[in-house]
């Protein structure tokens, strides 16, 4: 029999949780991909690096904190752990292709697109891994325009998360860029999730071993998040990271506003007007 499928068990709480974790890794891989950007005498890999981890924590993060009010009626839903820690794996990795490919050769419309559609294939393999994880009694079923729905979502906000971190400067426009990274991210989800049915086997004596969500879930999310805080410590005292913008330096070059600061004469020039009196 078909399952009754409840996405929102605990109402608003999953989905706002989960998108303010997207918008967090988001905003922090932004960032990081713009400091890699502005300094050329900085670690760029390292840079890169720390944001692809970001971004892939925070749409990995979202994902499952948006899993823990997936419910069905009928059977309990564990998941497995391995194949769970594999997801996280794969988001980061494939996140950090598409930002190694873009932080290195541009945007270029041909590179843009290749980064955009690798990016976005692995974000939506790093869903339905997920997906893949949960052990219940029952068969999981898609609906086959719901799939492909969610991955030209998912390959549309990579895309548009690539360009915006090698474009985007200043720190308002970049928060801005997350909080829509932050709904194509949700969208992306909880249209696959809409493609998503169960059928419930009539017996109870399927194989459904794994771990509860609050069990297995709840204690590695703590791993992601407490990654995202820390990532988030290292752009809150990098002024270069907050601001995007390179200092101001002061010298020959600066602005014609500073003339009026009177300036002290060198020894060198008394002498030489003493001299020639």
């Amino acid at each position: 029999m078909d399952g009754t499928v409840d996405g929102f068990r605990y109402g608003a709480v999953t989905p706002v949780a989960a998108y303010l974790m997207a918008c967090l890794g988001g905003a922090l891989g932004l960032r990081c991909i713009v400091r890699s950007l502005l300094d050329a005498q900085s670690w760029k890999a390292g840079w890169l690096a720390l944001g692809a981890a970001s971004i892939g924590c925070g749409i990995w993060t979202m994902h499952f904190i948006a899993m823990i009010g997936f419910h069905v009626e009928e059977t309990r839903v564990r998941y497995d752990a391995a194949t769970t820690v594999l997801s996280l794996v794969v988001a980061v990795a494939v996140v950090g292709i598409g930002v190694f490919i873009v932080g290195l050769r541009g945007t270029s419309g041909v590179t843009l697109a290749v980064a955009g559609t690798v990016t976005g294939l692995g974000v939506a393999g790093m869903h339905y891994l997920g997906m893949a994880a949960m052990r219940l009694n029952g068969d999981i079923g898609y609906d086959p325009v719901g799939v492909v729905l969610s991955v030209l979502i998912a390959i549309g906000a990579a895309t548009a998360a690539l360009w915006s971190a090698v474009t985007i400067r200043g720190f308002l426009t970049s928060l801005g860029a997350s909080l829509v990274m932050g709904v194509a991210v949700s969208g992306m989800h909880y249209t696959g999730m809409a493609a998503v049915s169960v059928h419930v086997h009539d017996s109870t004596g399927g194989t459904w071993a794994g771990d509860s969500p609050t069990s297995l879930l709840l204690p590695m999310l703590l791993g992601p998040v407490v990654f995202l805080l820390l990532a988030g410590v290292v752009v809150m005292f990098d002024p270069l990271l907050v601001l995007g913008e390179r200092p101001s330096s002061a010298g020959p070059e600066a602005p014609a506003g500073n003339s009026a600061v009177p300036q002290r004469p060198s020894w060198r020039a008394t002498a030489s007007s003493t001299h020639e009196r």
